[in-house]
C-alpha cells in the first residue's frame, strides 16, 4: 500500500524515511502542513519525486487513523 516508505534501523535511528533515502517522512509532511507547494518540496530535495510528496501525508493520515493519540481536552 505505501511503497515510497521505508524504515531501516540501521539508517538515522529507525525513523521513517522516503524511499531509503536520509530524508524523514516528517519532514514532508511538515512541509505540505506548512503549506508549502508540491513543487517547492521537490525545488528543497531534487532527490524527491511528486509520488513522494503525495505519499507521506497520506501515510501520516491513516497512521492517525489507526491509533488514537491522546489529545488535550478542553
Amino acid at each position: 500500500m505505501f511503497t515510497r516508505i521505508t524504515v531501516d534501523p540501521a539508517q538515522m535511528g529507525g525513523v521513517l524515511c522516503i524511499r531509503g533515502f536520509r530524508i524523514p517522512m516528517t519532514t514532508v509532511v511538515s512541509m505540505v502542513a506548512q503549506g508549502m507547494k508540491p513543487q517547492e518540496i521537490l525545488d528543497a530535495y531534487p532527490d524527491l519525486e511528486d509520488e513522494d510528496v503525495w505519499e507521506s501525508p497520506r501515510y501520516a493520515a491513516e497512521a492517525v487513523r489507526v491509533r488514537e493519540l491522546p489529545i488535550r481536552r478542553p
